[in-house]
């Protein structure tokens, strides 16, 4: 399960929408995204930890995580070079910004205390391949923190939620950013692509010892932290 051959259209969507990804993120979300984000990194990750951000952006997880913990060493990886260039400006840094995709980690086995994807999981190649990558570079008490839109188990729910992305979202996007916040439909192409969440969960524990999945949003929101 993953976007397969449909991920190079995602990208190119991803890369034409960075001058208003948070805005629209915002609007897209109900104001929900840094909640969720500030909510999925609680308690998960601690100061002196190692931390990768994967399908970093420009760094929103990154942030959060330092504001709840100072001292953390974090990697940022991301697919397109642009959003490491804007990441570069907003961290005022030059190290640890890599390109690069989930299914290929260019790390070594057991690095990171914590692996975090912040709505960027959705945009896998593989998942399943991307789960076991994650699995491989943690630390033998790390964890995965996953915040993105979920495939909710109940057929109502998914109705409800694919008929808010495939028409609502679109006129949300359009009020947040004009003509360029259409190019987020886009994410009903990955919601299509999804697992349910059941499924998504029984994949993370193929590998994962324990797998903590909370759901918002009637189940079009997910919060996940899996411990390896």
């Amino acid at each position: 399960m993953g976007l397969g051959s449909y991920w190079h259209e995602i990208i190119e969507v991803l890369r034409n929408i960075i001058p208003v990804y948070d805005q629209v993120n915002r609007a897209i979300s109900l104001g929900k995204d840094a909640e969720y984000r500030e909510y999925g990194i609680r308690n998960r990750i601690e100061s002196g930890n190692f931390v990768l951000d994967a399908g970093s952006g420009y760094g929103n997880m990154s942030k959060e995580a330092i504001r709840q913990c100072k001292d953390l060493q974090i990697s940022m990886l991301d697919p397109i070079p642009e959003m490491l260039e804007r990441a570069k400006v907003e961290f005022n840094r030059e190290n640890n910004l890599v390109s690069g995709v989930f299914e290929f980690l260019p790390f070594r086995e057991n690095v990171f205390d914590a692996v975090m994807c912040g709505y960027s999981f959705r945009d896998a190649i593989s998942m399943r391949t991307a789960i076991a990558e994650f699995h491989r570079v943690l630390k033998n008490d790390g964890r995965l923190i996953i915040v993105d839109i979920g495939r909710p188990d109940s057929a109502f729910n998914r109705a409800g939620v694919s008929f808010y992305l495939k028409y609502i979202m679109g006129i949300l996007a359009f009020f947040a950013a004009g003509s360029i916040g259409l190019r987020f439909r886009a994410i009903y192409g990955t919601y299509k692509r999804l697992p349910t969440n059941f499924e998504l969960a029984q994949m993370l524990k193929e590998k994962f010892n324990n797998v903590e999945f909370e759901t918002r949003m009637m189940g079009g929101a997910i919060i996940v932290a899996a411990y390896k």
